[in-house]
């Protein structure tokens, strides 16, 4: 084997394959990134125990600049690879397996020779069945995984809360997210013929996913096997493994009649929530307290170590009982930042039972569900 490539372009690649791999994994040769160079271009794939990624850098890309004198595959070590390509001089360089699976590593005057792995003993990606898929604009599944991951559980005592229910059943796709403090859950319509699913895919691999998907990519087609989910894009193949064992029912959580709804501006409340918290961090309860009644709204930060904040808040609309009621000011940051700039409604019910934030437009298409925290 032995190609020229653009560097910037290449690295490009090999940051997103490395996102699935793990410097701690028992099996030492997934420390490696396997490399496969054919006439048509030239494949990456990182895996670990949760996510498997296989790039395509077709030899035909422009940007790529890609010169292919002989074919073959090789297996790198994926951290050190990475740094030695970065800090080459030029912007192309060369890779050339040599025998006893050495690589010669080429740039101007730099030359590297590095010890790779034999390529036939890396694993195999699932093969999968073209059965239960279903195709999203890139934008949506970004979308649906920035609306809902951030509420899963970082507590590995019960597994499937660390990952986002997606449940697809009479062309709606509910994905939903809880760590039993807070909650947030999103549908959307689905267009085409798909078979229903029901599925738990890890938090921690949504994220890696959004972080790898291009903007300039239109669609990604989902494929679910039995215990692997794969999203393929153009040029991306992005495997994950599913949480085993059943997702709360989380519908009978969400309640229909409150007795109190303000409307707020996000970006103001949100302002107004960070210097609230700014205090609150300081102490050992890190809680805000909401006072909302027909005269005025008011935000309470307090630190006994460090000392108090109030602020009346700017509201665009209020009705209902007067309620007083403590939170987290985390979970509101982020389930504010969720919503980005638009207008939303929350709605109480009392002090101690959980409250709802929707947008103000639309409502029942995204909700999200915060738990007070009981003060006495």
């Amino acid at each position: 084997m032995k190609v020229t490539l653009n560097r910037a372009v290449f690295i490009q690649e090999l940051a997103t394959v490395q996102r699935a791999i793990s410097s701690k994994t028992t099996i030492p040769i997934l420390t490696g990134v396997k490399i496969d160079l054919k006439e048509k271009g030239l494949t990456m794939t990182g895996s670990n125990a949760d996510i498997s990624i296989e790039t395509f850098l077709e030899s035909d890309n422009e940007k790529a600049e890609m010169q292919i004198e002989s074919t073959g595959a090789i297996v790198l070590q994926a951290r050190f690879f990475s740094e030695i390509v970065r800090k080459l001089p030029e912007t192309t360089f060369t890779m050339e397996v040599l025998e006893n699976n050495q690589v010669a590593i080429t740039s101007g005057k730099a030359n590297f020779i590095v010890n790779g792995l034999d390529a036939e003993n890396y694993p195999h990606l699932p093969i999968v069945e073209r059965r239960n898929q279903l195709q999203l604009s890139v934008q949506m599944l970004k979308q649906l995984v920035t609306e809902t991951v951030f509420a899963v559980s970082a507590h590995e005592s019960r597994p499937i809360l660390t990952g986002v229910h997606f449940v697809l059943e009479n062309q709606k796709l509910l994905a939903v997210a809880t760590d039993s403090h807070r909650l947030s859950q999103r549908i959307i319509p689905i267009e085409g013929e798909t078979s229903d699913f029901n599925i738990v895919i890890p938090g921690k691999s949504l994220t890696e996913l959004s972080r790898s998907l291009v903007d300039d990519e239109e669609e990604v087609e989902i494929s679910i096997m039995e215990n692997q989910v794969l999203f393929k894009t153009r040029n991306m193949l992005f495997y994950s493994r599913l949480l085993e064992g059943n997702y709360p029912d989380t519908n009978r959580l969400i309640p229909n009649s409150f007795n109190t709804e303000i409307e707020f501006s996000v970006p103001a409340f949100l302002a107004a929530i960070e210097r609230a918290s700014l205090l609150s961090h300081e102490g050992r309860n890190n809680i805000v307290r909401l006072s909302i009644s027909e005269e005025q709204v008011m935000l309470y930060g307090n630190s006994p170590e460090i000392g108090k904040v109030e602020e009346a808040l700017n509201y665009e609309k209020v009705a209902g009982e007067p309620i007083e009621i403590s939170f987290n000011p985390d979970y509101m940051k982020a389930a504010l930042h969720a919503f980005g700039d638009m207008s939303i409604t929350i709605k109480f019910i009392a002090p101690i039972r959980p409250f709802t934030l929707e947008p103000t437009e639309g409502q029942g298409e995204f909700i999200q569900l915060i738990t007070p925290v009981r003060t006495n």
